[in-house]
């Protein structure tokens, strides 16, 4: 649906073909909406969109599923084909015709090989093309295969034994939602719902009311307490995939749905600690987000943009309260002067991103306080810059639908 096509003459790009590599180069217009810049941007940054991520070479990431998923967004929301373009130019790509994917590894069991396929589903609607239906159903195959906590969490890693990160729920939970939708039967939503339910009773701190990192079913882990099995402390992106995978999920899943309540309840909790621990200067929120305002943490885009998309769409599907409004736009304000840079030639760029951040491993990780701050922090990370221009798009469709 095209809902915002009174901005389409300001977000149409303008492509050039370089004299060798003849790769598009994206003109940024300043007169665009912030979600129209920041995809140019990022796709003079990036030509051709397995470079992604800082990749020097094709990879099937989690990182490509944002950011594309984004793209494809603001194709249906202002018409402009190219977007659709770079996110059909990757799948096929990435994508053989036997539905085999470049660098998945299927027997790695990891989730974070899943959420690109989000981004399959609308390629395969337009294309039609088989070989895209194959490579959704070898994705939705490794599902059946993942292990499982007792209580049927899926694992985040095969290596990870036991553990469920709240990362993985993010990962998994959108793409298994929509498979089920389309190609599913009703009473496959109640797995979907599982995962929400377990990982969120398991990584809850009652203490803060916010969700930790990840728990190890085993509590063998040196990272895991040895009572609750969880992990030290809440990493803001880990939250931030989470609460961004209720909303999509909600989304999808019918009201009516049996269970479906428990998701949004713990919706509910989460909206609710994010503004509770929304810095009141910035708008913003931290890195570690239980330890707020400590010496060495500091305000991270990556959370920021995630919590802020997830007040906004909520908010448009009716899931909470229009007075969240307040909350997000403190937080929209935050991000634009804080986190977004323009170059002189109107590109724009994202700072402040914290690179990479796990637990256990080689090396190890603790997942401590020092840690986390201590991870790299680098500019126009896909994991801010997906959730920017979703929340941006958020925003625009609630202004055009009439909304602030």
């Amino acid at each position: 649906m095209k809902y915002l096509k009174s901005f389409a003459v300001a977000g149409m790009l303008a492509l050039c073909l370089t004299s060798q590599a003849q790769q598009a180069k994206t003109e940024v217009s300043d007169k665009a909406p912030w979600s129209v810049r920041m995809a140019q941007s990022e796709m003079t940054r990036c030509p051709e969109a397995w470079q992604l991520d800082f990749v020097k070479s094709p990879k099937w990431g989690y990182c490509h599923g944002v950011v594309l998923c984004a793209m494809l967004n603001l194709y249906e929301a202002y018409g402009d084909k190219r977007y659709y373009d770079y996110a059909e130019q990757f799948c096929d790509t990435m994508v053989h015709d036997d539905g085999s994917i470049t660098s998945y590894r299927p027997s790695d069991l990891s989730l974070d090989f899943i959420n690109a396929g989000n981004v399959l589903f609308r390629i395969h609607d337009r294309t039609q093309n088989p070989k895209y239906k194959k490579a959704l159903d070898l994705l939705r195959g490794q599902l059946t295969y993942q292990p499982r906590t007792k209580e049927g969490g899926f694992w985040h890693k095969l290596r990870y034994t036991q553990q469920m990160w709240l990362d993985g729920i993010y990962m998994a939970s959108p793409f298994y939602t929509e498979y089920i939708r389309r190609y599913g039967q009703p009473e496959e939503f109640q797995d979907v719902i599982r995962q929400f339910a377990v990982c969120a009773k398991h990584t809850y701190d009652p203490a803060t009311g916010l969700y930790r990192h990840a728990w190890d079913a085993a509590r063998t882990q040196p990272w895991a307490d040895k009572k609750t099995g969880q992990s030290p402390h809440t990493w803001g992106r880990a939250m931030g995939w989470f609460a961004m995978a209720l909303v999509d999920v909600l989304e999808q899943i019918p009201a009516g749905t049996e269970g479906r309540d428990q998701l949004t309840a713990i919706l509910d909790n989460v909206v609710t600690q994010i503004v509770r621990w929304q810095d009141k200067d910035s708008g913003l929120w931290y890195q570690v987000i239980d330890r707020s305002g400590d010496p060495g943490n500091y305000l991270e885009s990556s959370v920021s943009t995630m919590f802020v998309y997830t007040l906004y769409k909520a908010v448009r599907l009716g899931l909470i309260d229009r007075s969240y409004l307040d909350a997000a736009e403190r937080g929209y304000k935050g991000i634009l002067d804080k986190f977004i840079k323009v170059d002189k030639d109107g590109v724009v760029s994202i700072t402040t991103t914290c690179a990479v951040a796990g637990l256990g491993g080689n090396p190890y990780r603790s997942g401590d306080y020092e840690y986390y701050i201590s991870e790299p922090v680098r500019d126009n990370d896909p994991k801010a810059v997906g959730p920017f221009i979703n929340l941006c798009l958020e925003r625009e469709r609630l202004q055009a639908d009439g909304g602030r």
